[in-house]
């Protein structure tokens, strides 16, 4: 008997039918996240529907030794949920209740599988909402959130998912269900919200968030701000940002990011420019209105040409769906993209864009930029056409460097969208042997025989029992041709 079937023969009897997917043709379904140029089929897929099945399943993975995934929503663009093709696949979007909602205590508890808008949406009649809000959010999940400490446009001001967080249930990589953190803002001791908010599955698997939720503004103002160019548009952003005021959101696309939200969604963003600025402020009422003036001087000083504020909710969604729909749409005018994250310093805009564009040229691709500006969170959209020979690997060229020019510019490979299976290689890049060495005695510490998500965050053949090390010489699995060593 295979340790798959070992597994299976462990919890069957203990799940209900449908919760088991041995089907090829079905398990298929599951074998790529949001990052599709990567796929995997998993041996097995469990859909959970409660925190004691999840426990079930881990442990009887512990016992035989198989790794297990956890999968949300699936629309992770950096590989995080990409199966094991020796392990369980342990679907997540079967847990979407929201268990409880306290105004007054300005918390909720929820499954991982709650899709993120969906929280919003239930906390707004009491005056709530939940402050992280991916790009993805109408269907991206809570645990996936937590996963990869997502952001989107509103973490300039209100934080990422960490800071939204206040207790979870964790199944831990032996299958025993633990509780951190609570209810209370903060619990003395390590931190080890802080370690599980972003370890992309690596630690085990959350079952319940327990999250903070945070009071709807008395105001909201939405402008979009057209440039001739990306320069004139970046030196705006730390003008805004200088002058003292801290909007809610500060996005930016360019002229190819525009044209295709055009063709997908008729966002009627101004016509001909080079870039725009999708500006929100939010707060008491007589703040919003003086610093609308204030940022419509300091986009005057940098040439900014049509300034359009939002009327009513109705023209602040449209201006919102242009953006929000920015990474689909360049489907519309290309056959594949790849989304890449990196993060630089705000002040480097203007000349990291400009490299941007060189390397484009020098690849041979197009380049799309849609970000967060206000905290300089890139998501430059490599496109080309994978029919062609030799297209796709000019993209994953051009996607390489453009990391590689985050780094030098004393940013980072990733912004919200975490490392997954596909920047694991870039990983020795941005933290020294004795970095890598810490981060894994930590995930030793949850995971001692690397059964949980498996393959993702450390460049192989860091593996867990590894001790720490210098490096010198060869690695003895580089050696026999087990292992790469990038």
């Amino acid at each position: 008997m295979s340790r798959i079937e070992s597994v299976l023969t462990r919890i069957e009897p203990h799940l209900p039918p449908q919760a088991i997917v041995t089907d090829e043709n079905e398990r298929k379904t599951y074998e790529c996240d949001g990052l599709a140029v990567h796929r995997t089929v998993p041996a097995l897929v469990i859909r959970v529907t409660s925190t004691a099945e999840v426990a079930l399943t881990v442990a009887a993975c512990h016992e035989f030794d198989v790794p297990f995934v956890a999968r949300g929503s699936g629309t992770g663009l950096s590989g995080g949920a990409q199966p094991h093709a020796e392990g369980v696949l342990i679907v997540m979007s079967t847990m979407r209740d929201i268990l409880d909602i306290d105004p007054i205590a300005q918390r909720a508890i929820v499954q991982p599988g709650v899709i993120n808008l969906n929280l919003s949406n239930e906390a707004n009649p009491g005056g709530y909402y939940f402050a992280p809000d991916p790009s993805s959010q109408s269907v991206c999940s809570i645990g996936g959130n937590v996963a990869e400490n997502s952001g989107g446009a509103h973490c300039l001001k209100y934080g990422f998912t960490t800071n939204h967080v206040t207790g979870v249930t964790l199944v831990t990589a032996h299958g025993e269900i633990v509780e951190i953190g609570g209810d209370a803002p903060e619990y003395p001791g390590y931190d080890l919200l802080g370690v599980l908010c972003g370890s992309e599955g690596t630690l085990g698997i959350v079952t319940e968030v327990t999250v903070r939720l945070t009071r709807l503004p008395e105001a909201v103002e939405t402008l979009l701000i057209g440039f001739e160019s990306t320069d004139a548009a970046g030196e705006a952003v730390s003008d805004i940002i200088s002058a003292g005021i801290m909007p809610a959101a500060i996005e930016m696309m360019d002229a190819l990011a525009i044209e295709a939200a055009e063709k997908a969604v008729a966002c009627n963003y101004p016509e001909g420019a080079g870039a725009v600025l999708v500006v929100e402020l939010d707060g008491p009422a007589i703040d919003v209105d003086l610093e609308r003036e204030t940022v419509i001087a300091r986009a005057k000083d940098h040439g900014a040409g049509e300034i359009r504020v939002a009327v009513d909710n109705v023209e602040r969604g449209l201006i919102w769906k242009g953006r929000k729909s920015a990474f689909a749409a360049v489907g519309r005018i290309s056959p594949d993209y790849i989304v890449q994250d990196g993060v630089i310093p705000r002040s480097r805009l203007g000349p990291v864009l400009a490299s941007i564009s060189t390397i484009a040229e020098e690849c041979g691709v197009r380049v799309a930029n849609v970000f967060h500006a206000g905290d300089g969170n890139l998501h430059p959209l490599v496109l080309f056409d994978g029919s062609v020979e030799g297209q796709t690997e000019l993209a994953e060229t051009a996607s390489g460097r453009i990391l590689d020019l985050c780094l030098s510019e004393g940013g980072s490979i990733t912004g919200e969208h975490g490392v997954g299976s596909d920047k694991a290689k870039f990983m020795p890049r941005m933290f020294t042997n004795d970095d890598l060495d810490t981060m894994q005695i930590l995930r030793c510490a949850f995971d001692p025989n690397n059964l949980s998500n498996p393959g993702k965050v450390f460049p192989t053949p860091r593996l867990c029992g590894e001790p720490p090390r210098r490096t010198s010489g060869e690695h003895p699995l580089q050696a026999a041709g087990k292992a790469e060593l990038f």
